[in-house]
């Protein structure tokens, strides 16, 4: 089987697209332990260190005719609270940093993982997982802890007829543990799916007789990838604010 492997790499176009999202050491070595820094560590450390260069020193000067740097921070800055004023109301400006944090992480990382030979780390359950179970663990207790019990008031939809409200109750409560499963594969799935696609398309470049069609579905895919990088950003983003207007405010 092996040797038929090789063969057919020798005599055909052979391309992996789903080899650019391995997790490798990123000191030589083959295993990955607790504390090994891994290509995935190092472009989600690129990711926090943009987003201070951004935020931090690409603002520091607060001109009044304001640099690009300091333009693009000001308008990410605007668009969040504006998104966690409309959604939550006023009780939930106070957790405008975390989100904030959520959005500027997700949207850089996206950005940063479509320059070639980069990683995507949004690509990777292993991520998108960790940022979708903060998130429902987030407003599980917030809600607990401002409503009490009636935080329950959730899954009772008072508007419905009686007969009908226990069964709904359950719907409700198996939508709510739901959450974070479609909310974190939403991310990964759209990420992971658009990356592959650019690389088979980049695989068929290599034959000279369909290149130019493979080059102009490259770029054309890249601009796709551009606006998937910022929606996926906004839909989790946006997601987690309306999780948290029902934390604050719990009853249909």
């Amino acid at each position: 089987m092996a040797t038929e492997a090789h063969g057919a790499e020798e005599g055909g176009l052979v391309f992996h697209p789903m080899d650019q999202f391995i997790i490798k050491p990123l000191f030589g070595g083959d295993e990955i332990g607790l504390f090994t820094i891994t290509n995935a560590t190092l472009w989600m450390a690129l990711t926090v260190l943009a987003i201070v260069g951004l935020l931090v020193f690409g603002s520091s000067r607060r001109a009044i005719v304001p640099s690009r740097g300091q333009s693009v921070a000001e308008l990410a800055y605007g668009f969040v609270y504006k998104m966690v004023e409309d959604v939550t109301g006023k009780d939930g400006v106070k957790y405008f940093p975390y989100i904030m944090t959520l959005f500027m992480f997700i949207v850089m990382a996206n950005f940063l993982g479509l320059i070639p030979m980069s990683f995507t780390t949004t690509s990777h359950f292993a991520v998108t997982v960790v940022l979708a179970l903060l998130v429902f663990l987030t407003v599980t207790i917030l809600g607990f802890v401002k409503n009490g019990t009636g935080f329950l008031g959730l899954f009772w939809v008072s508007s419905a007829p009686l007969p009908l409200r226990p069964i709904l109750a359950i719907i409700e409560l198996i939508s709510y543990f739901v959450r974070p499963v479609s909310h974190s594969i939403r991310l990964a799935g759209n990420v992971m799916a658009g990356h592959a696609v650019i690389k088979v398309f980049a695989g068929f470049a290599a034959i000279a007789v369909i290149s130019p069609v493979s080059v102009v579905a490259i770029t054309a895919m890249y601009g796709l990838e551009v606006l998937v990088a910022f929606i996926q950003a906004y839909v989790f983003t946006i997601l987690t604010c309306v999780y948290l207007k029902d934390a604050l405010h719990p009853h249909h």
